[in-house]
């Protein structure tokens, strides 16, 4: 069993003294320990969407962290979200993810016994060339644990996902948060919501919709191999030059 959670499992603010206030460093932050122990207790494997923690940046920016729980609770692998969202959708929604958040730079992939995971968060869905590295070094599963805004979701959100996974014959599985999000301090946010799981041919196999809730879904690992044999693209790779 894979059981996963959205961006932002522990805090969902975009302000930063608040966020200086709540969050804490890896070692101490409680959400990450209470997940360990649930994976453990429950034998399962869990990934955390992500958390923002507290770092020792000099310039005191926090990270975008997603983990990988093992069933013994240890931590499996991490992915510090690599692309910022630093976006003006309108006049009223403008984002500026690196003012609080580093950005990572090592794109992860982790071994499983059901899967070659892959870990991506949230605007990195915009970023092909990152979701082909992790297909060409074998992910079968690749995540994308986000916070959708809700106008770019409501356009772009199950296009993009559904080309990822079309794109490299993977499966995409995308955990979201949703609804009205009010803050303690700060400016209040919507998100989109509407959790998808995609299979490696590019149909949706589960859409969570806009209510907080639970969605199961079976995953085939077997038509991973199928798709890819069918359109083999990332075996046609080719460099080239230019412009």
């Amino acid at each position: 069993e894979f059981i996963l959670t959205p961006e932002c499992t522990n805090a969902l603010s975009s302000d930063r003294d608040h966020q200086r206030l709540i969050l804490r460093h890896e070692a101490q932050d409680e959400t990450l320990a209470t997940l360990r122990f649930e994976a453990q207790s429950l034998g399962v494997w869990l990934l955390i969407g992500s958390l923002g923690l507290l770092t020792d940046d000099t310039d005191g920016r926090f990270a975008n962290r997603s983990f990988l729980i093992a069933p013994s609770g240890e931590i499996a692998a991490h992915y510090d979200k690599i692309h910022m969202f630093d976006v003006n959708v309108s006049e009223t929604e403008i984002y500026r993810e690196s003012s609080g958040y580093r950005p990572g730079a090592t794109a992860v992939l982790a071994e499983t016994p059901f899967a070659k995971v892959g870990m991506t968060i949230c605007y990195d869905v915009r970023f092909p060339h990152l979701y082909r590295r992790l297909a060409q070094a074998g992910a079968q599963i690749i995540t994308v644990p986000a916070a959708f805004n809700h106008i770019t979701g409501a356009a772009h959100w199950e296009v993009l996902l559904r080309a990822r996974a079309i794109e490299d014959g993977c499966f995409i599985l995308a955990p979201a948060q949703t609804g009205f999000h009010n803050e303690s301090s700060g400016k209040g946010r919507r998100t989109y919501g509407h959790s998808l799981a995609i299979s490696p041919w590019g149909d949706v196999l589960a859409d969570a919709g806009t209510e907080p809730g639970v969605t199961i879904v079976d995953l085939d690992m077997a038509s991973v191999t199928a798709a890819r044999g069918r359109v083999p693209s990332l075996s046609h790779d080719r460099a080239f030059e230019g412009p």
